[in-house]
């Protein structure tokens, strides 16, 4: 069981980015997921969350400029990124409660994906 974020990049800022993360191997479906960024020499911080009824929450820099969705089907969670700004800079990774057949939700991170944004 995995989960593989992508769609990271260099972007202008005032651009746009759509990061996904998708997870494979053994699973029924993913439960809460979260999108996390570090920025070097920084903490770990949660950017973005959704519940698997799709009840979300928000950074309060991000509110406005970002929004995450699902697709249940797919076992896929989005983070779409607008009006990008420097200091969005940092690698992304996702984190979910993933539901398998064996007892209790598997807590699992994603890779990251790199998000530059140049001014």
């Amino acid at each position: 069981v995995q989960l593989q974020a992508s769609g990271g990049g260099l972007v202008q800022a005032g651009g746009s980015l759509r990061l996904s993360c998708a997870a494979s191997g053994s699973i029924f479906r993913i439960a809460a997921t979260g999108w996390y960024r570090q920025a070097p020499g920084k903490q770990r911080e949660l950017v973005a969350g959704i519940t698997y009824g799709g009840t979300t929450n928000y950074k309060d820099s991000v509110k406005g400029r970002s929004t995450i969705s699902r697709d249940n089907a797919k076992n896929t969670v989005y983070l779409q990124m607008n009006s990008l700004k420097p200091e969005d800079t940092a690698v992304y990774y996702c984190n979910a409660d993933v539901i398998t057949s064996g007892p209790g939700p598997l807590n699992i991170w994603g890779q990251g994906t790199q998000v530059t944004v140049s001014s």
